[in-house]
This record gives C-alpha cells, structure tokens and sequence, in this order.
C-alpha cells in the first residue's frame, strides 16, 4: 500500500508548499553557505591541484566537529519551535539564552580541539606537499569555526520562530564579500601580500565573523524579536535542567549528522591514500553532491521546524501529512538532481580545474554521485521529521549501522580489494545512504501511526 493512501492529492500539495515556503530562505542561506566553501575550493583550484587537494584535506578533517557543532545548535530550534506552537515567549526567550551558551562552549571546544590536533594531517597518508600545505590553512580554519557555529546558533533562533528570511539575507550578502576579500589575499590584488590558500581561510574567517556581529545585532534591535529580549531579566539565567532538555535533542542529532559527514570524511581521506588526483577528484564531486544537499537539509529544517510546532499541540493528524508531503517533495527533488549531475557530469568539474586527470575522474564520481541523489534527500527530510517529534535515539542507531557496520566497510573492500579505487569509495556510500533511507523512512511512519508509543 502507497505510504500516501488516505491523503488527497490537494492536501499533500498545500502541505508541501507551506513547507516549501518556509523552507526556500532556509535553503538559500545553506547554500550561501556551502557556496562560500565552494569560492575557496574554486579560486584556490585555479592556482592548483595541490592546492586544492589541501582544500579537501582540510575539510575531511574539520567537518566532523563542525557539523558536530551544528547539530547542536539544532536543538535551539526545535526547543524555540515547541515553545513557540505554545504560544510561550517566555519559553521562547529561556531556550534561546541557554542554547547560545551551549553554542559558545561547543566553539571554543572545537577550535581547541582542531587547534591541539593539527598534526594530524601529516599521519594520514597523504601527499606530503598537500599535507604541508593544509596545516596553516587548518589552523585559520578552525579560528573561523567559532563565529560560524554561533551564527548558526542565533539562526537556529531566528528560524525556530518561523523567521527564516533574516539568516538568508546575511548569507546571501556573504558571498560577494567573501569573493571580494578571496580576490584580494589569495592573488595578492590592490597592495595585498599573494597569500594563496592561506588568504582563502582569512577571508572566510573575516566573512563569518561580520555576519554573527550583525545578525547579533538585528536580535537585540528589532522589533520581532523585541519581546524574547524584553524578558531577559526574568529568563536569561542558565538552567541545568534546560541545558539537559537540549542536550537530549542536540547530542544525538550532532550524532546523527556527525556520522553521515565523518563517512564522508573517512571515504576523502581514503581516497587521499591513493593520491593527489584522486583526492581533488574526489573533492570536486563531493562539492557538488554536498550543494545539492544543502537544499535536502534546508528542506528536511523547514519540515522539523513545522512538525516541532505541531508535536507541541500533539496534533498527530496535521504531523503525518506534514511529514508525507515532505517526503514526496525529497523524492521530486532528489529525481531532479539525478538527472541534473548526470547530464551535467563532464562540464560541472570544468568549474574546479581543467586537469584532465582530475576532470575525467571527477565526472565518473559524479554519475555514481546521482544514484544517490534521492536516498540522500529522504534520509535528510526523515531525519528532520523524527527530530520534530523528539524521536532521536533509536534513528541515530539506525544512521550509524547503516553508514560504519556496512557503508563504509563494504566501501573500504570494493575500493582496495576489489581494485575498484575511488568508484569503490562511492559505491559504499550508495549503500550506506539506500540502507538509512529505507530504514528511517519505516521508522518514521511506525511512529506517526502509533504516537502513543512517544
């Protein structure tokens, strides 16, 4: 039976524009986000394959915590979407404060962390130059992670009220000024000294910290978020019992995104092992696959965000359409980027660098990297929709048998042992995707079908 039975074609279609709706400055602002990332590796790549190989290096290594760090911010959503489908300002304000601090004590833990262990780079088998290479840019890098997850966690507050559009706006002014200061320092334009790779991280760094000045500013001063402010003397006061209610939200889901992007990481680092051409390969194509899930994750935050406000009412029948409605939205999209890199597969790298090498390799990953455009975008959305109903244990289990007990291992020996190389790397990341999407997919619906078990 079609897990859409029962619901009418007119109601899905309002469900998923409202979703939509909310979602599309969600979206914009992830890629603006993504694109800054995209900028670095394009501009450093026009200098070199080296160069970029670094790029990728580093950001194996850094988007662990990273996205660590963002699914902890992820709880000041859903803890401000819940509060607010209350109609509880207080609330509102209360979770907001306490998850901002929660925010600055992850940063400072993970900028010390990448700080202490950049050494690391040169025990993981790569390329020496590139691991020489990375080293300063690490070191700049995760500086710049500070501003960035305190960004994200005033956004995560700003989105949680429904007021999407402030984020991406600043996101959005992020891309010229980021370019602008990359044109400077990583060329040396107007006086500036030629930094290369290096003025890539100060420009990012630079950029980062000007959009969390500001977007600071905006919650202070303006008027929609006047009243969460307004009770700061009764509210703003950090709580051990708040400080758990978001944790039981945040550390599974940084879990759940941690361990989807370490695979990735772990399958970059892999592919480094096999050498300078397969890792900027391998970088190119996970820029691109990594683009177009940004528009999945923006979707999957639009979608916990409005079955967060529902869960607060317990509204279950409102929950599994929002849910459905998002499900076939991911499937639509995921259909879309399908056909998307696989048209686009031979010209899209030409956007990174012109080695032929690089390029051939890049657009064979790519046409794997299309078979899993649709598991990719309903893992995404399931993962959201389990999040707004506070079910985040179990699906984070689920996530990591699927990626560490059979992606990556099944990855690993197609790779090295069946002589498959970085196709091997890909084909693992096929199945651990199919296996979570399949698996969250039941999970979710199981749920919606017997809320009482909640």
């Amino acid at each position: 039976m079609s897990i859409f039975a029962g619901m009418s074609a007119i109601a899905l279609y309002g469900e998923a524009n409202k979703t939509i709706k909310l979602a599309s400055p969600i979206i914009l602002g992830e890629l603006a986000q993504m694109a800054l990332g995209l900028i670095d590796a394009a501009m450093v790549g026009a200098i070199s394959y080296k160069q970029l190989a670094a790029v990728s290096l580093v950001m194996s290594v850094v988007n662990i915590p990273l996205i660590f760090g963002i699914g902890m911010t992820l709880s000041i959503s859903q803890m401000v979407s819940m509060a607010h489908g209350r109609y509880d300002s207080q609330q509102v304000s209360h979770y907001f404060f306490n998850g901002f601090w929660l925010s600055v004590i992850t940063a400072l833990l993970i900028f010390l962390g990448l700080e202490w262990g950049k050494n690391i780079l040169f025990h993981l088998d790569q390329d020496p130059d590139v691991a020489q290479l990375a080293v300063p840019f690490l070191r700049i890098t995760s500086i710049s992670m500070v501003p960035m997850l305190l960004f994200m966690a005033l956004k995560q507050f700003t989105d949680g009220l429904e007021q999407t559009r402030t984020a991406m706006v600043l996101s959005l002014v992020a891309l010229p000024l980021n370019a602008f200061l990359n044109w400077l320092l990583i060329f040396g334009n107007w006086g500036f000294p030629r930094l290369e790779l290096v003025g890539a991280a100060w420009g990012t760094l630079v950029t980062r910290s000007l959009i969390f000045l500001v977007l600071l500013a905006i919650i202070i001063r303006d008027r929609r978020f006047r009243r969460y402010v307004a009770v700061r003397k009764n509210q703003w006061k950090l709580k051990w019992k708040t400080m758990k209610d978001l944790l039981r939200i945040g550390v599974p889901s940084s879990l759940q995104a941690g361990m989807e992007v370490s695979v990735f990481a772990v399958s970059g680092i892999l592919v480094g092992t096999i050498g300078a051409v397969e890792q900027a390969a391998h970088q190119i194509a996970m820029n691109c696959a990594a683009f177009t899930f940004m528009v999945s994750m923006g979707l999957a935050q639009g979608s916990s965000i409005r079955v967060s406000n529902t869960f607060g009412r317990r509204d279950w029948t409102r929950i599994r359409l929002i849910g459905k409605s998002s499900l076939l939205t991911a499937l639509v999209y995921g259909m879309f980027c399908c056909l998307i890199f696989i048209t686009f597969r031979e010209r899209l790298p030409l956007l990174f660098n012109d080695n032929a090498e690089v390029v051939g390799l890049a657009a064979t990953l790519l046409l794997i990297a299309s078979v899993f455009q649709i598991s990719d975008a309903t893992q995404a959305i399931n993962v959201g929709l389990l999040r707004g109903i506070k079910d985040v244990k179990v699906p984070t289990l689920l996530v990591g048998i699927a990626y560490w007990v059979v992606g990556v291992p099944s990855g690993y020996l197609l790779a090295f042992h069946f002589g498959m190389g970085a196709t091997g790397i890909w084909t693992g990341l096929i199945i651990g995707l199919s296996l979570v999407s399949i698996s969250l997919t039941f999970r979710f619906l199981k749920r919606t079908r017997f809320p009482e078990s909640l």
